[in-house]
């Protein structure tokens, strides 16, 4: 009893802390927050030297996952340097809780901590929930649901003391073959894009979490990924302010906190050879500062990708970053030698005082507006229930029904007969899917088969002859890859059993992969009724089996071209 009693004294402090602090966000936006004196962060920032305020802007990598040397290690950079802020990758729930509040109690100035989550908590960490991808919410039409997402995510964060999100992706992914944005953008219509990155950071601030941006000013056209090399974006100004840019001046008209610069080598923007937007003043501090006004916080993509250290060795991306326009400097190589080098450049007057204090009250001021001006440390206390609450688990099934997205068939052909022989397979698996599952309870006379992504030529001959037999076939494809890419890794015999399976009379095939991935399967088209569900997770395998059982309409839209016969914006209403 007395267990009970605490743990409910718990839930409702709990509770009362969310609810103040999602009215406190609420009364006020963080960016129209600058534009008023604080005292709790002017006396912060008067007592600070310069050396610490430079530190402010310096957030350091950690993780759990890596062992306690590593974490040691990380707690001494951070306790030596007084560092602004911590970005958590790898680990599980409440080690990162236990590690956020040991790091918090080497510093005098509250660290600001974020993650990159765009979809969730999951994105980086185990034991959490993980919501859709971006494409996937892309499909939806609901941007309600995204919004009430949007404040989930934020509830996980701060359970898990955890004041910023890395997040939304606001690139328009118009390159097919991107190899690092792709899945993680809305799609690539940038009107949709805009109202559902708008959607989504809304929710999270709505709830007290600050927000993040990115890729500005658009990483969704390249072939390269930044994490690897430079890409160049070799457009025009005007391509660039209509296109890619579009999503983040609205973004930045409806209140958005944070914006993060990519690294990416821009010639219409900076004419200067082999220089990373993030290098860049006339991008950082001429185009998003000035020209689209923006004066919330400036985030540095990773400094420590290759994008940025191939051109920009030994800490100067650092400082060209500094001076460029950044607020937050993220993952520096070396944060001693950063702060050595900002030092020497603000003696050297290559940037202004009121500038440099700006910044460093920017980073303040967010802490203030976190609540962190009031912190207390995470309790633990059933913390990984607490986040993979029932709540959760309804939302992520509504959005996964609100995603599906019919493109070919009808009721009649979807449902077809359950009474017939009917085979249910599903192909890039080894063990039977919840598609599967789901569906063998609804047809009387059914047989399940799987078909392993690279099975040999001889077997698919036998079972597509085996599959004759039956008067009705439902399919069901598998990408089980931790990055869904925009094709399948299936052998090219696998990739021909699918393409005359579609021929076959009376198939229907959900495709639970990236929806790039239908080009991939020449000949899919022929099938009597085609879903795309856009990933593989439970979810969407259930929200599957209901539409083709009649129990839900779907309502998604394609978000993305695919070829001539599927492109943007398409979908068969029942």
């Amino acid at each position: 009893m007395l267990l009970t009693v605490k743990r409910l004294k718990f839930l409702l402090l709990s509770i009362a802390c969310l609810l103040s602090a999602n009215v406190f966000a609420q009364s006020e936006n963080y960016v129209k927050m600058l534009d008023s004196q604080n005292h709790w962060v002017d006396s912060v920032f008067k007592k600070l030297s310069r050396k610490r305020k430079i530190a402010q802007l310096l957030f350091v990598r950690a993780h759990t996952n890596l062992g306690k040397a590593y974490e040691d290690s990380v707690a001494k950079v951070i306790k030596k340097e007084q560092l602004g802020g911590v970005v958590l990758f790898q680990g599980g729930p409440v080690r990162h809780a236990q590690l956020i509040n040991n790091y918090q109690k080497l510093v005098k100035v509250p660290l600001l901590v974020a993650m990159d989550g765009e979809w969730g908590l999951g994105m980086r960490i185990d034991s959490a929930v993980s919501y859709p991808y971006q494409m996937t919410l892309g499909a939806i039409q609901d941007n309600n649901l995204i919004y009430e997402m949007g404040k989930m995510v934020a509830y996980d964060f701060k359970r898990l003391g955890l004041q910023m999100n890395l997040g939304p992706d606001m690139d328009i992914n118009n390159n097919p073959d991107n190899p690092v944005i792709n899945y993680r953008s809305f799609g690539d219509n940038k009107y949709n894009v805009a109202a559902k990155g708008i959607a989504y950071f809304k929710g999270m601030q709505d709830a007290g979490l600050l927000t993040t941006a990115k890729h500005f000013p658009g990483h969704g056209d390249t072939n390269v990924d930044s994490h690897l090399d430079l890409p160049l974006l070799p457009f025009t100004k005007e391509r660039l302010d209509s296109l890619e840019e579009y999503p983040f001046k609205q973004a930045i008209n409806e209140g958005i906190s944070g914006v993060m610069i990519a690294h990416m080598d821009i010639p219409a923007l900076d004419t200067t050879k082999n220089l990373p937007s993030t290098l860049s003043r006339p991008i950082v501090t001429g185009l998003l500062k000035d020209s689209l006004r923006f004066k919330g916080l400036v985030v540095s993509d990773a400094m420590e990708m290759k994008g940025v250290t191939k051109y920009f060795p030994d800490g100067e991306a650092d400082v060209r970053a500094f001076l460029a326009g950044m607020d937050i400097i993220e993952l520096s190589e070396n944060s001693k030698r950063a702060i050595k080098k900002i030092r020497k450049a603000i003696r050297k007057g290559r940037i202004s005082k009121g500038e440099f204090n700006a910044k460093v009250k920017k980073v303040l001021t967010a802490k203030y507006w976190a609540g962190l001006s009031n912190y207390h440390e995470t309790n633990t206390a059933n913390l990984v229930a607490d986040i993979n609450r029932p709540a959760a688990a309804e939302l992520n099934q509504q959005l996964s029904d609100a995603a599906i997205t019919l493109l070919k068939g009808d009721g009649a052909t979807l449902q077809m007969t359950p009474v017939y022989k009917t085979a249910i397979l599903s192909i890039g698996v080894t063990q039977p899917t919840v598609f599967q599952q789901e569906l063998s309870k609804l047809y009387s006379f059914n047989k399940t088969f799987n078909v392993t992504k690279n099975a040999p030529p001889a077997e698919l001959k036998t079972l597509l002859a085996e599959l004759q037999d039956y008067e009705q076939v439902y399919v069901s494809i598998n990408d089980s890859r931790l990055r869904p890419a925009s094709k399948l890794d299936y052998t090219p015999a696998v990739k021909q059993f699918i393409s005359d399976l579609a021929g076959h009379r009376n198939t229907v095939i959900s495709v639970f992969a990236n929806a790039y991935t239908l080009a991939d399967l020449p000949g899919i088209e022929k099938c009597s009724g085609l879903l795309v569900a856009y990933q593989m997770t439970d979810y969407l395998q259930r929200s599957a089996v209901k539409v083709i059982t009649r129990q839900i309409t779907p309502s998604g839209r394609l978000p993305v071209t695919i070829n001539k016969d599927f492109t943007t914006g398409m979908r068969i209403a029942l």
